[in-house]
């Protein structure tokens, strides 16, 4: 089959974000089972349709200049900035996959809901289309800082492409039951989880992460990566801390972007001159290889989210068979699950994770038996082309394909 998947977030160009990350393994998984594969993706900067490849996938990427996104930059002045991205993704991906279908046919596309790919494409185009659902808005938004005003109008632009798909696919049964209690999705949703290629994984470049970034040799190392922003559940991580670093000379390391300045503004005020027995790193964004070495070299990885679908995050520490707590927060519990291959918190309970830390603090065997059975949990139900023929088994069946 000749496969098309629609993603603005693509790496490297465009983000290692969940849903480019996603795109990412699937179109990979997808070539390596004798499909061609072609991935449109955003750009950073206006440009004609472009060209490039990697691992037998084709990417393009393309991104419109003109009075139609011009006119749409005008809504950054009334701070509507989720519901500009959606508007001019979807007319870039119109315009983009339209001059596509003049030189290709596809078999199926597969697309995300946020992000609004499917805004004008799904109806002014005849495809046979997969919607897979990963963080629609309308569920995450009220965990920004954004106006009521822009939740609505970025619902109501992601909705209009979720309703003019053929078949709808989720990454958890938690999302799937969220999109139809609270969207109104009353279609059959088919729940494939993310995969991650473990070949992939395993081979990435290491570096001595606690040498690179001043981490104690010698001390257990915690580990949060991700946005600093409340849905990750940041704004109870100084508390956690806090807790565990007065009865426990550990080091605690943070990766990742602070779009908000919470690290700035609140975190480290907080954490300083106060009498702890460890230590606390903020790290700030780094690179996937980095990343990855600060995984594998860490003793506990925690995840204190309040909303989840099946993130990368959680696979990755997996994949690295660390022992990890994770929150009862979404699609989390279907990944770890207490006592077996993880430990979970309930969410928004800081204390509840601060003991669930110190129980891998204190238990060596559990750390190191949690950790083994989340990486064998991937390689049993997680990897890249089980998932992508599963999705493959699914397409066929509810699109018709080859009939």
């Amino acid at each position: 089959m000749r496969i098309a998947l629609l993603s603005f977030e693509y790496p490297p160009e465009t983000g290692f974000g969940g849903i480019g990350t996603y795109a990412w393994y699937q179109a990979r998984a997808l070539a390596k089972l004798g499909h061609e594969v072609h991935v449109l993706s955003g750009a950073t900067a206006p440009t004609p349709l472009r060209t490039s490849s990697h691992d037998g996938v084709t990417v393009f990427r393309f991104r419109a200049d003109g009075r139609v996104m011009k006119g749409l930059a005008r809504l950054d002045k009334h701070r509507l900035w989720w519901t500009k991205n959606r508007l001019e993704n979807g007319w870039c991906m119109h315009l983009a996959f339209k001059e596509l279908r003049r030189r290709f046919h596809y078999d199926v596309v597969e697309m995300p809901e946020c992000g609004g790919e499917g805004l004008l494409l799904n109806w002014l185009q005849r495809a046979k289309v997969v919607m897979k659902f990963h963080s629609p808005a309308q569920l995450i938004m009220s965990t920004y800082d954004v106006r009521k005003a822009d939740v609505r109008a970025c619902s109501w632009v992601e909705k209009i492409g979720i309703r003019g798909a053929g078949a709808y696919t989720s990454c958890s049964r938690f999302l799937a039951d969220e999109v139809r209690t609270k969207m109104g999705v009353r279609r059959e949703i088919e729940v494939i989880a993310n995969g991650i290629d473990l070949d992939l994984f395993d081979r990435a470049e290491q570096i001595d992460a606690r040498a690179k970034f001043g981490l104690p040799k010698d001390k257990p190392l915690l580990l949060f990566t991700g946005r600093m922003e409340k849905r990750k559940g940041i704004h109870l991580c100084p508390e956690i801390v806090e807790t565990i670093l007065k009865k426990h000379d550990v080091a605690f390391a943070f990766a990742g972007a602070d779009l908000f300045g919470f690290m700035e503004k609140e975190f480290l005020p907080r954490i300083r001159g106060q009498a702890l027995r460890g230590s606390f790193h903020y790290l700030g964004k780094l690179s996937l290889a980095e990343v990855g070495s600060c995984l594998r070299q860490s003793d506990v990885y925690f995840i204190p989210s309040l909303w989840e679908n099946c993130p990368y995050s959680c696979l990755e520490a997996m994949a690295a068979g660390r022992a990890i707590v994770a929150s009862d927060a979404g699609g989390l519990p279907e990944l770890i699950r207490d006592g077996e291959n993880g430990l979970i918190a309930k969410s928004e309970d800081a204390p509840a994770f601060a003991r669930q830390i110190e129980r891998l603090l204190e238990d060596a065997p559990l750390r190191e038996r949690l950790g083994r059975a989340a990486r064998r949990t991937v390689e049993e139900r997680y990897t890249d082309v089980a998932i992508a023929q599963r999705s493959l088994d699914y397409w066929t069946r509810a699109l018709r394909l080859g009939g």
